[in-house]
């Protein structure tokens, strides 16, 4: 889906600014290394490559807005998975001890070669290499893919008022006047249909240069499964909360009212048999009440469409309820397991919550696909976008939801519009069935 160039423009702008800080950074890397041949410059590569994954987590915040997907930071030795350098600890902790430790002679040298043997040992790691690499990057190749998407829309703004200008002040000829307005228009129409392309392949150039080694993806896999699970029993505990409540203060209370009205009943029948009708009749409405309720705290649990007819089908009687025309297409080739189609069913509730709530949309359209062991599921809106993962709880919770499962959520949201969110799951299909229409 090709997007306005504004977004990518502005971001672009914003890394030309970051350009220098990380000029900087690379000539003292160069340095340190240099100097490194002879120790001395191990302290000062500390230093330069904690500004450095500083510097590129920013970079890396740039890039996942252009993709709509998370860019992971390749992490140094001795840090948590995607964390910086515990430099509180190094400095400040340290510079405590080198107080506390007086005149002892062998504690200050242990303390003062700390940062040798740190530079020393992420001088040996490849995640160092993987950092100055892309620092290489942003500063050469990824600058230069950055200056074209801001400098066209300039080139073009400066052609154009050349071609108004020049020729009542130069009087120059008529063929230049047509050259530079047919260069202004190559100029806008290239930034207009490349701007957003060229920023998303230096997205993609330094999401795959700062990518965690299979080492570190390995640990952040563990951690968002600790994450994932934790999140899970906490939402069976809220879950299982929220259907205590709902029946103590709903249907508890009405089939309580229920039996005292029996009771009072069972008082009347022979002696004012109408009273004891009336009280019957409102017993009934009362019993009413409380199989709604009960049906609202199934529904809330597990829809009875889910069950008896599949996802498809529970997407589409989900959107028969909406405000806006929503198109569902879906080319399943059977039923996934039930806690994943449960948790994909809410899923798309969200989505088409916000949808209609927060981008005002007109039209959604919901595609539900197979793609060998894996069901994708993209909801589409013509709505004013702006979504964000990191803003609200809703599209987190989404996350969440599907991360139980080893699920991802791509979001591709510019403002103004459309937004495009990709929700993608593995799955192990049953054996097809036929779903009513």
């Amino acid at each position: 889906m090709r997007r306005t160039p504004w977004p990518a423009t502005g971001r672009s702008v914003g890394l030309a600014l970051l350009w220098f800080p990380a000029a900087v950074l690379l000539v003292a890397a160069v340095l340190a290394l240099v100097l490194s041949v002879v120790g001395v410059g191990l302290p000062l590569l500390c230093v330069v490559l904690a500004g450095a994954q500083g510097l590129a987590r920013v970079h890396a915040r740039l890039a996942a807005r252009t993709l709509g997907r998370d860019v992971p930071v390749v992490a140094l030795p001795g840090d948590g998975p995607g964390e910086p350098p515990d430099w509180g600890l190094l400095l400040g902790t340290d510079a405590r001890r080198v107080l506390a430790a007086g005149d002892d002679p062998a504690r200050l040298s242990r303390l003062a070669a700390l940062p040798f043997r740190t530079g020393w040992r992420w001088l040996r790691a490849g995640q160092t290499w993987s950092l100055l690499g892309w620092l290489a990057f942003a500063t050469t190749g990824g600058a230069l893919l950055t200056l074209l998407v801001v400098l066209l829309p300039l080139a073009a703004v400066g052609a154009a008022v050349d071609a108004i200008v020049l020729p009542p002040l130069l009087r120059i000829p008529a063929a230049w006047v047509v050259v530079l307005a047919g260069g202004a228009v190559v100029l806008a129409a290239v930034w207009w249909w490349w701007a957003d392309a060229l920023a998303r392949l230096r997205a993609r150039a330094e999401a795959a240069l700062l990518a965690p080694g299979p080492g570190a993806v390995l640990e952040r896999r563990v951690q968002d499964l600790a994450e994932s699970r934790a999140d899970t029993v906490d939402h069976a505990a809220a879950e299982l909360r929220r259907v205590e409540r709902d029946l103590h203060d709903g249907a508890q209370a009405r089939l309580v009212s229920v039996g005292m009205q029996l009771g009072m009943v069972a008082d009347l029948l022979d002696r004012d048999p109408d009273a004891a009708r009336a009280l019957l009749e409102e017993a009934r409405g009362t019993t009413a009440g409380a199989l709604a309720d009960l049906r609202d705290v199934v529904q809330g649990i597990h829809p009875p469409v889910l069950a008896d007819r599949g996802l498809s089908a529970a997407v589409q009687a989900l959107a028969l309820d909406l405000p806006v025309p929503v198109t569902v297409v879906s080319a399943l080739p059977g039923r996934p397991p039930a806690a994943l189609e449960s948790a994909l069913y809410f899923a798309v509730a969200e989505t088409l919550t916000n949808a209609v709530r927060h981008a005002s949309a007109t039209h959604v359209r919901v595609e539900l696909t197979a793609g060998g062991a894996s069901l994708r599921v993209v909801v589409a809106d013509d709505g004013v976008g702006g979504a964000d993962p990191g803003a609200g709880s809703g599209l987190r919770g989404v996350a969440r939801r599907l991360s139980a499962f080893d699920g991802t959520m791509g979001v591709d949201s510019p403002h103004g519009g459309p937004t495009r969110i990709v929700l993608e799951v593995p799955c192990a299909w049953s054996s097809p069935k036929t779903t009513p229409s």
